[in-house]
């Protein structure tokens, strides 16, 4: 009974010969370790025979080094080579650059990913002398007193090291020289790859966590036979590490998190089998998973905004993303010059903000409705304007609007019925069963009339909800008191439920009149934001501390919602935009920049080489791992067990790590392009030596030589010849005609 099991174990069979198969004796075998019991990956070698020259002789004895770094030294080469030729804003420069830019003046801002590859651009800047003074505008030329060459090396940099990463990887899986190499070069000849790493994006760096958090992954399941020695611990931690950097870059990086969340379970699973581990010690794994593989990286990704909060100390253009009560503790944001924290008062000039993540200001503007009443435009911007302005006054008695100048300061109460009146153009805010011009199911909110022109229809009841730092809640306070805006004729709720109006409405959020009584969301709530009263003191300077894992959450949901709401614009054509079905056989490429002549023009497309062996494998070695499962199903064994445990890990972590990299973009409703499939694509890259491996197994020795010979040269030429996509074309794009491989490409067609 001491050896039962409630099923195999691997890594725990009775001989070592288990692993061997003389089918495969040029295949990966597994190495055992009498001593440590240990079962790795390793390649079946011959005995050594070294060459009669010494200089081949030295290389064979020494190539565990000599490689690595020879393909780190060609990787910075190609990273590195001319980067500064084009002395232009290209493409996305325009947002990371300007990014870094609010980092370096302290500036608040606004943006859909998390800060940490934001935050080292900065350094990359600070450090190269840049003082954050320049705009980042695309297309534009770079001033002489810009260093942003160093800024580019900074991502080369990541994108230099992923190809050493990628040959360690694939040592670690268990691959051949032949195949460690190839998987090496193969990240280190792709366009695409290299062209990306080479401006100040983000994307590079992406890349670099992604393949850390694999090579953690698998050197920590090497080790898993050796439970809780030191090395064992220290990859589980860096796992984790690497997880909680890579998600803190993009939030793509939750992808790789969901990838060793699953190897996880079904390691644990497998464990919890086990009728030979104690308790405890089932216990003590699953606390350490928990420590190192979910504590570490939340605790990681947490402190890249306590950073963030604490660099971005100014008032900036992003502002408006977060709560009134945030706002008000940024230096110079004009909240601290009014009397904010204290209580409303009628004839106060106003703007309100709505209390839902990602909410907006109350704003209008002269635009109209198109259709419905086509009265005066009611939205919520996120950006500070003088349209945001609402001066609140009493409701009409008789027709007749209350003066509220020269008479004693009266605050607003709960349960009060007030007016609001838009101040730049004095319409008030209105409402009438006329249904909303997006959400048609509820009723449209505008604004109507003027001081001598209006109704019921103008008046709302202030419902408070609650106050953040205060008790009573019997009147509203500016900052930290929440209300809902009842209509005081239809019943329903002033609301904004991040819904976008069309181009018409510029794209601004859409505010209705909620029939459906909706009291608990916080897209009902409002509050107020800043309170310009003649009669009122401002409130002490840093009267009010924003809790941060309020503010973390606020911020982190706003993202979402903003990253959700990049949806692609009916009304006009991106041309740079693609569908996760292209990108597999790179149907479209991107241009980059201008396409003018005299433009140093970069056009983002992978070495079709790479990308479509990648493809071919993935959908390869997922019908051959099918046909195996069902030929073991029939009894039919073509792997021994080692063999088996083998390639069905290298099958299923770098076979999931690409769908789990790939597939959620198809059901995401945002606008996609061709640099969102590059994680992906290095598990398939990765797969393509393996499968190549494991398909010659059989062939005599010649023939295995020729694949690997045609495998390289193919890779390496394509590199070459369309090596201009990525070091920039100059002059005619039409002299660059014979590499537009193609069709669907938009190389030199305008």
């Amino acid at each position: 009974m001491d050896n039962l099991k409630r099923r195999n174990i691997p890594g725990q069979h009775d001989h070592p010969a288990d692993y061997m198969d003389d089918h495969y004796e040029s295949q990966d075998s597994l190495l055992v370790d009498e001593k440590e019991k240990v079962f790795r990956p390793m390649p079946v070698q011959p005995p050594v025979a070294y060459s009669s020259n010494k200089y081949i002789a030295m290389y064979q004895r020494n190539k565990d080094v000599i490689n690595p770094v020879v393909l780190t030294l060609l990787s910075f080469y190609t990273r590195f080579r001319i980067i500064g030729r084009s002395r232009k804003v290209v493409w996305d420069e325009a947002h990371f650059g300007k990014f870094a830019s609010h980092y370096l003046k302290r500036e608040f801002y606004f943006d859909v990913h998390p800060p940490l590859g934001k935050m080292l651009n900065a350094l990359a800047g600070l450090l190269a002398g840049y003082d954050g003074s320049y705009e980042f505008k695309s297309g534009e030329t770079y001033p002489d007193d810009v260093n942003f060459v160093p800024m580019r090396l900074f991502n080369a940099t990541w994108g230099a090291l992923l190809v050493p990463v990628a040959y360690y990887t694939a040592k670690r899986l268990g691959y051949s020289e032949n195949a460690s190499i190839l998987a090496a070069v193969m990240n280190l000849c792709d366009l695409a790859y290299l062209c990306i790493s080479r401006f100040i994006l983000l994307d590079s760096m992406l890349l670099f966590f992604t393949s850390t958090t694999l090579l953690a992954l698998v050197s920590f399941h090497n080790e898993r036979n050796r439970p809780f020695s030191d090395t064992w611990w220290i990859y589980l931690a860096l796992t984790g590490v690497s997880l909680g950097l890579v998600s803190s870059v993009k939030w793509v990086g939750l992808f790789a998190v969901a990838l060793v969340g699953l190897y996880t379970i079904e390691d644990l699973w497998d464990k919890l089998g086990d009728l030979q581990m104690p308790k405890v010690q089932y216990a003590k794994h699953f606390a350490a998973r928990v420590a190192c593989l979910i504590v570490l990286p939340i605790t990681i990704y947490i402190l890249s905004f306590v950073a963030h909060f604490a660099v971005l100390s100014r008032s900036g253009p992003g502002d408006a993303q977060m709560s009134s009560l945030f706002q008000a503790n940024l230096e110079g944001n004009t909240l601290a010059q009014n009397p904010v924290g204290v209580y409303v008062a009628y004839g106060s000039k106003l703007t309100i903000k709505n209390s839902g993540y990602g909410g907006g200001l109350l704003h209008s503007h002269v635009q109209r409705f198109p259709s419905g009443s086509e009265q005066q435009q009611v939205t919520c911007y996120h950006y500070n304007d003088s349209n945001n302005d609402w001066i609140i006054t009493k409701r009409r008695a008789d027709g007749v609007v209350p003066e509220y100048e020269g008479v004693p300061v009266e605050y607003v109460r709960d349960g009060d019925v007030v007016r609001l009146v838009h101040a730049p153009t004095r319409r008030q805010l209105h409402s009438h069963p006329i249904k909303a011009p997006v959400t048609t199911s509820e009723w449209e909110v505008s604004a109507y009339g003027d001081d001598k022109i209006g109704d019921e229809n103008d008046h709302w009841k202030v419902e408070i909800v609650d106050d953040i730092l205060h008790k009573d809640a019997d009147r509203v306070r500016a900052l930290t008191t929440r209300f809902r805006l009842r209509h005081s004729q239809l019943g329903c709720l002033l609301m904004a439920n991040n819904v976008n109006l069309p181009q018409w409405g510029f794209k601004q959020i859409e505010v209705i009149c909620d029939k459906g009584n909706k009291t608990a969301s916080p897209h009902a709530m409002w509050n107020v934001e800043s309170n310009d009263h003649p009669d009122l003191e401002p409130a002490p300077a840093k009267s009010y501390k924003s809790p941060f894992f309020r503010d973390f959450w606020h911020l982190n949901v706003a993202m979402w919602t903003s990253n959700n709401a990049l949806t692609p614009d009916p009304d006009r054509e991106d041309t740079l935009a693609s569908e996760p079905l292209d990108w597999l056989t790179i149907r479209l490429g991107l241009r980059m920049n201008g396409w003018g002549d005299g433009d140093i023009k970069y056009y983002l497309a992978g070495n079709p080489v790479v990308w479509w062996s990648a493809l071919a494998t993935i959908f390869g070695v997922a019908a051959a791992y099918a046909a195996f499962i069902i030929r073991r199903q029939r009894q039919i064994r073509d792997h021994s067990p080692g063999q088996w445990d083998y390639f069905s890990f290298v099958v299923k972590t770098l076979g999931l790590g690409w769908l789990l990299h790939y597939g959620p973009f198809f059901i995401m409703g945002r606008v996609t392009y061709l640099h969102h499939y590059f994680p992906a694509l290095y598990f398939a890259i990765l797969l393509v030596p393996f499968a190549i491996e494991h398909a010659t197994a059989r062939l005599s020795k010649t023939a295995r030589t020729a694949v690997w010979a045609v495998a390289y040269t193919s890779v390496i030429f394509t590199f070459f010849y369309l090596s201009p996509f990525a070091y920039g074309m100059e002059g005619p794009v039409s002299d660059f005609k014979g590499r537009n491989w193609r069709g669907t490409w938009n190389l030199y067609e305008l």
